[in-house]
């Protein structure tokens, strides 16, 4: 009687134990994979998968597996909205991984009511102040703040040494910036009204802008509008196929203007597809770039190879290691969310923002960021930029900005923009 009733018992705790592993934490992940950013969201898409499976290999998020639900919403925000509906309402995911500015922006009123954690591609400045967007959440450097400290690091380190501008300044000449982006994308124009700011800030003159979409395969009439205004310095703050395109006509039609550039449109991809005309280009990004010496970037290349064995590493990109700094901040808050009992959105929030000098899974300057921290009353993670440029056709550091040291009385200020 005793052996059975072990027996019994034994049987329980098994079936228990094979329970508690079948364990799932639904995450719902809208990406680009076919529309205008997904020369950049097809690579950051591949990223998530392999993080994830990295994760539940290693145990999950305590010892529960993450079920990614992963759809194509194409870049239009219907889409988005309508994909968003089935998570909330049949697949009941517990946080949200989504994508563009558009679809971020236009979801926030809904995310906020429905208290749905939102860690979103988007660095979109106006999504960083917990008074108005509290549930959602960023995992780099804001896009006004990449913006501000681009600018910076060119006045400083080309404008004011360079022979390039020597006569200029010996002229008195003050530098122009000529800003081309995409007038109707929430991405690109997110952080215009902060760069103009900062040009101003620096005793920049700020010429006409010039709109350049997304998707464009020339932008001849715009450069030489911007060479007729004899520009010095040029933004792009659209994705890498479209900055590409205009610094090769740039290149073409002699534009003398040195160029900067916002994170989705500086990566590998720039200097293939630029060669000479991407020499000197400066760039923000969001973490190493891929195949970097930094800890962590092991696993990310093994798990390229290991999930998507048939895209081959020379093709990939920054973009898969951004995703794994997402994910890894994802995970962060449902684990601590998960030891506290308590898996909803409040929790998570919560957990997220008590975030202080945090790596990427717990490993010091892990994948190239951090240490970042995230208040209650301030969702931008760090006020640290880095900004690289690309010499003999490689990309390398050019500068890291910390804004709240270096602006001390206007950082707080710039908080939401």
């Amino acid at each position: 009687m005793t052996k059975r009733i072990l027996l019994l018992g034994l049987a329980f705790i098994l079936c228990s134990s094979m329970a508690f592993g079948a364990e799932e934490i639904k995450v719902g992940s809208i990406n680009d994979l076919t529309g205008a950013t997904s020369d950049v969201g097809k690579d950051a898409a591949l990223g998530i998968r392999e993080c994830v499976t990295y994760v539940n290999d290693n145990g999950g998020v305590n010892g529960k597996q993450i079920k990614l639900l992963l759809y194509d919403y194409g870049y239009r925000v219907p889409e988005a909205i309508t994909i968003y509906k089935r998570f909330r309402d049949t697949d009941k995911i517990k946080l949200l991984l989504q994508w563009g500015t558009g679809d971020t922006e236009a979801l926030s009123p809904t995310v906020n009511k429905d208290k749905m954690v939102t860690i979103s591609d988007s660095f979109s400045g106006h999504l960083c102040d917990p008074k108005k967007t509290p549930y959602n959440f960023i995992y780099s450097t804001d896009y006004s703040s990449n913006a501000r400290a681009a600018l910076t690091a060119w006045y400083e380190e080309v404008w004011k040494k360079s022979d390039k501008w020597k006569k200029a300044r010996e002229a008195g000449q003050k530098p122009k910036l000529v800003c081309f982006y995409m007038f109707a994308s929430p991405y690109a124009s997110a952080p215009i009204k902060a760069i103009k700011d900062q040009a101003q800030l620096l005793g920049i003159e700020v010429t006409k802008d010039q709109d350049v979409s997304l998707t464009a395969l020339d932008a001849k009439s715009q450069v030489l509008a911007a060479k007729g205004e004899n520009a010095t310095i040029c933004w792009h703050g659209n994705t890498t196929m479209s900055v590409a395109t205009t610094i090769k006509d740039g290149y073409q039609l002699k534009l003398e203007a040195d160029h900067i550039v916002n994170n989705w449109g500086f990566d590998q991809n720039l200097v293939r597809m630029t060669g000479k005309a991407g020499e000197g280009v400066i760039g923000a990004a969001a973490c190493a770039f891929l195949g970097m010496q930094v800890p962590f970037m092991d696993k990310v290349l093994e798990y390229c190879k290991k999930v998507n064995p048939s895209v081959p590493i020379e093709k990939r990109d920054i973009r898969t290691v951004q995703a794994w700094v997402k994910v890894g901040m994802a995970v962060a808050g449902l684990g601590d969310a998960d030891k506290k009992g308590k898996l909803d959105g409040p929790t998570i929030k919560a957990s997220l923002e008590s975030l202080k000098d945090w790596y990427p899974f717990n490993t010091k300057d892990a994948l190239g960021v951090g240490p970042y921290t995230i208040t209650d009353k301030d969702h931008r993670p760090t006020a640290v930029a880095s900004l690289y440029s690309i010499k003999d056709g490689k990309i390398q550091l050019f500068k890291k900005i910390d804004l709240k040291k270096q602006f001390p009385d206007k950082w707080e200020s710039w908080l939401g923009w």
